[in-house]
Parts: structure tokens; sequence; C-alpha cells
């Protein structure tokens, strides 16, 4: 029997998978979160053998719980199951220690098949993000991507040098780079241009 937490801020869209995944004989549906913190603390609790994880939740996010799982419930395999069809999310899935991305459009034999692979020890991800993914590597780096991840909130150029501990002259060299790799004219454009590609 495969032991199965789902996590899904949508209590609609939980109920749902967890009815379908049921109906599977060897499924059984162990847990269901609302949050991000509430399945990191049942996978700890339950220790279930793969958690289904959607991106974006309240508390924690999807990725940061794939992260938390690797290491505090290594027994666990994850996979994302998100309507973000983005490259960029998958390559922070994969980055994060996600054995599968899928996409919520799929058909539920496909999920049951997928999960079924996981546990066997394989890594299932969706073909046509497969295919974007390669078409559309990240060219920024970690630095890069923290810089502008931090500019997306807001902060100004004064702030964002005394978070990250770095001098103002740095940080606008920084954000010169990113505007020149992702060709866009200003840092609105360049936060808008990484947020649909899912590197930040």
């Amino acid at each position: 029997m495969i032991r199965i937490l789902l996590a899904e801020d949508q209590a609609l869209v939980r109920g749902a998978i967890a009815t379908l995944l049921d109906f599977e004989d060897d499924f059984e549906v162990v847990a269901a979160a609302g949050d991000g913190a509430e399945a990191v603390k049942l996978a700890m609790t339950l220790q279930p053998d793969v958690a289904l994880i959607d991106i974006e939740m309240p508390k924690v996010s999807g990725l940061e719980v794939v992260e938390q799982l690797r290491t505090r419930v290594p027994t666990c395999k994850c996979i994302v199951v998100t309507t973000f069809a983005r490259p960029g999310y998958m390559q922070r899935a994969v980055k994060a220690g996600a054995c599968g991305y899928l996409l919520k459009d799929a058909q539920v034999e496909e999920l049951a098949a997928a999960i079924r692979r996981i546990v066997a020890g394989e890594r299932v991800m969706s073909p046509a993000l497969m295919v974007a993914a390669m078409e559309s590597a990240n060219p920024l780096t970690e630095r890069e991507i923290q810089v502008l991840r931090l500019a997306a909130t807001g902060q100004t150029t004064r702030e964002l040098a005394r978070a990250l501990s770095l001098s103002e002259g740095t940080v606008r060299n920084y954000l010169s780079e990113v505007f020149s790799k992702l060709n866009a004219s200003s840092r609105q454009e360049a936060i808008k241009i990484a947020e649909a590609q899912g590197w930040i």
C-alpha cells in the first residue's frame, strides 16, 4: 500500500484529488493539509511514502515544503502538482528535491501512474515543461536571483544593500546585469519577466 499525503490549499481540489486517489486499490490517502506548515508537520508525524504538493500555499510555500521534507522526512517522495506551467518552477522544484512535477490538468490515470513510477525510484516530469525548460534556461546567477527576488518586494536600492550587506553600487551592478540578461529596461519589467518564467 502506498501511503499518500496531500498538500493543497483549495479545499474542493484537495477533496477531489483525495477521492479519486482512494479509488486506486494500492493507494491510501493518510492525510490532507491546507497549508505548507501543516503539510510538514503531518509528514513528520505520519511518514507517508509520497507527498503531493501544490506550489502556492499559505504559511510555507510548496517549494519550501519540498526542501524541508528532503531533510526531515527523507523517505517521503515529493511530487509537485500545480497549475503553473512554468519551466523555472519545475527547475526550482527539482533543485529543492522533488521527484515529480505534474500539472493539475493531467488525467487521474497519469497521476496514479506517476506516483507508482516515483515510488519505484523514477523521476516523472511534465513532458511539455521538460522541452520548455531546455529551451529557456535561467540565465541569472543565484546572487542575481536573490537581488531580484528582494527587489520584487518593493525595497529601494539602499534597503536592498542593507538587507544583503552589500554596497549600493554593487546592488546597482547586479540589477544592471539582470536587466541586460533579461533584455529589460526597468526593475519592474525584469521582475515581470522572471516571475513569468518562474525564476523568482
